[in-house]
């Protein structure tokens, strides 16, 4: 075991948090997913739905171990290439994606031959960031007109978040967010900041204008829930996602300060989405306030530490990189945990490596590994200045120790020294006294 710790590079605190976040969501999605195996099998058996997700999290560390391997700028030109790829595959979702669990909206694809389910979005998300970082780190010293910049940067985000909106509203708001963000703090001119958010604005109304016009098409068959969503969180209107929200309030209230204990929640057996999108609630109910605000503490925690390597970073890429990754995660851990409590209206996004599910704990633990991945340079170059510095100390050692022997002008050794680099061998006119 110690072997296998030490082969992890970057930064241990990263990994540490990842670790307690993923060895917490046994319980809660062993718990939770009763709901499920009574739905499909009938019998409550939940230990099928605890080992698919141990797999699907041994499978996730394995992305995290191999991704942080790479070194983080070659993501740079693969963002680029994937991009494409991704509109293709966003497309083909639209178009033929695939219902789950009851979820009218098609945001899943089957991947052949494997049997297993995909959300693209996801994937979407990690490289449009990635190449929003690529392009502020490249055009950091340059004034590019704000025509030039439409095209080159947020063309492709429109066209990314034009394929997401129709099936996936919630995060497609989120990751215009967040790319908004990461403009922001890329030192992007704040005027054209502005121009951008009200372009999506009006996009986005024109989306909507359009749906009224043809509400049977199936490309406009989700605003009617974004509608019924709204109306239920800002009126007593009763409906399906207030039944959801109903049940996870007595979840919540349930649980109290110390909870009902693991394994021992009511209402996962009554609450439609309990291992993923509500899991928050059956967390609380079943250890409390206490275990609740602990997962809060805890993503804010992993915040921070993200803050701290993204301030630790030696290129701009690299900063970007680690924010523009780093914080959606943390962002849609507070918005899952909102809506629990009924701050914001149901959204459907998932807690980032506790709701069981593949796609999503692959997703994550992909942007993760790419986070150690810069966060393994900054340890390679620290590592590097140590070397130097111990191989400066050694040497000024023997200098010490030959010139103390043979009773050397120390002025004349030093000035003539300093002439000449200490790495440099062949030049050297120290090495006569070192190798003796």
């Amino acid at each position: 075991m110690k072997e296998l710790v030490n082969k992890l590079k970057g930064d241990r605190v990263i990994w540490s948090f990842v670790a307690l976040l993923a060895l917490f969501s046994f319980m809660p999605v062993f718990s939770a997913s009763s709901n499920l195996a009574y739905i499909g099998h009938g019998t409550g058996n939940t230990l099928g739905y605890l080992v698919k997700h141990l797999a699907h999290v041994c499978i996730g560390f394995l992305i995290i171990y191999w991704v942080h391997r790479v070194p983080y700028h070659y993501f740079r030109a693969i963002s680029k290439i994937a991009l494409p790829i991704v509109w293709f595959l966003l497309l083909y979702t639209l178009l033929k994606g695939t219902v789950i669990a009851g979820a009218n909206a098609s945001r899943w694809i089957q991947v052949p031959f494997i049997g297993i389910t995909f959300q693209t979005s996801t994937l979407a998300s990690i490289v449009l960031f990635i190449f929003v970082a690529r392009y502020l780190s490249k055009t950091k010293e340059e004034n590019k007109p704000f025509q030039v910049s439409f095209i080159q940067l947020w063309i492709p985000v429109f066209i990314t978040l034009a394929l997401i909106l129709p099936a996936n509203f919630s995060t497609t708001a989120l990751i215009f967010a967040m790319v908004l963000m990461l403009t922001f703090i890329g030192k992007y001119p704040l005027k054209h900041i502005g121009i951008i958010i009200g372009s999506g604005v009006a996009m986005l109304a024109f989306f909507l204008l359009v749906a009224k016009a043809f509400p049977d098409s199936r490309f406009f068959s989700r605003v009617s829930t974004w509608e019924s969503r709204i109306m239920n969180f800002t009126t007593d209107k009763p409906d399906e996602d207030d039944y959801q929200i109903e049940k996870a309030k007595i979840a919540i209230a349930s649980g109290r300060l110390g909870g009902l204990g693991p394994g021992k929640s009511v209402q996962k057996n009554f609450l439609p989405q309990s291992s993923s999108d509500f899991i928050y609630a059956i967390i609380v109910e079943e250890y409390g306030l206490v275990g609740g605000v602990a997962i809060v503490i805890l993503y804010l925690l992993l915040l921070f530490r993200f803050v701290i390597a993204s301030h630790k970073a030696n290129t701009l890429f690299g900063k970007l990189v680690v924010v523009g990754l780093g914080f959606p995660m943390i962002f849609q851990a507070m918005i899952n945990m909102a809506v629990a409590v009924e701050l914001l209206p149901v959204t459907g996004q998932t807690l980032p490596l506790i709701s069981s599910g593949g796609s999503s704990i692959w997703m994550t633990c992909l942007g993760l590994g790419i986070i150690i991945s810069v966060t393994k340079k900054e340890e390679e170059i620290a590592e590097e200045k140590e070397e130097k510095e111990r191989r400066k100390e050694a040497l000024q050692r023997l200098i010490d120790k030959e010139l103390a022997e043979e009773d050397l002008p120390a002025d004349e050794v030093y000035e003539e020294e300093t002439m000449y680099s200490i790495e440099d061998n062949s030049r050297n006119p120290m090495n006569a006294v070192l190798n003796r």
